[in-house]
């Protein structure tokens, strides 16, 4: 099956080639030129499903597009869906700085979580989507020089790693985008989704 990935990021894209090469699906990249929908959702299931929609009607084609963030137990789950933009602030350091900044004051060990939700449309209406969900800690400072977003400050107390120092391997196995594509991986595994789909309106 051909399906498109909702996304421009070419890294993305063979991350998600590799993960979901047991399927023999062929993923291919959006077109340059097409623009991505707003993703002005309030959850990580609104924001995939306007992606892989808006996508899958565009280029009449499978969709898979994914949403994803960081939910920090001490500031009431937040950023979550506004990971990609907290602060109103864009590189990778100036957010990782303001989230340490605005936790300063909580007690360690400061509870958090990634979470991903990945959702595939169908031109014919059907919809799924998986859920994946990764537990950990915010550290005081950065470690690793792997990874990218908020992975130096995301600690994984079972591994004694953060993300930024875990192997691709170890990353794909227990991170929320893993946890997601394994579960559309076991769906799949049949070769159909062992499950009703809903429909797009």
């Amino acid at each position: 099956m051909r399906v498109v990935l909702a996304t421009s990021n070419q890294g993305k894209l063979l991350e998600f080639q590799e993960a979901l090469l047991p399927l023999g699906w062929e993923l291919l990249p959006m077109p340059v030129g097409l623009t991505m929908p707003l993703e002005d959702g309030s959850t990580y299931e609104e924001n995939a499903l306007i992606k892989a929609a808006g996508i899958c009607h565009a280029m009449q084609f499978p969709t898979l597009a994914d949403d994803s963030g960081l939910e920090v137990e001490a500031l009431n789950g937040a950023p979550g869906v506004y990971s990609a933009r907290f602060g109103g602030l864009f590189t990778d350091m100036d957010k990782n700085l303001f989230l340490l900044e605005s936790i300063k004051h909580a007690p360690a060990p400061r509870a958090a979580k990634f979470v991903c939700v990945l959702t595939l449309a169908y031109p014919d209406g059907h919809v799924e989507s998986y859920r994946g969900e990764s537990h950990g800690e915010i550290l005081e400072g950065p470690r690793g020089r792997g990874g990218h977003g908020y992975d130096p400050l995301f600690y994984v107390p079972s591994l004694g790693k953060t993300y930024a120092e875990l192997t691709t391997a170890e990353k794909r196995h227990i991170s929320h985008r893993g946890q997601a594509l394994n579960k559309m991986l076991q769906a799949y595994k049949d070769g159909a989704p062992k499950r009703e789909v809903s429909r797009l309106e």
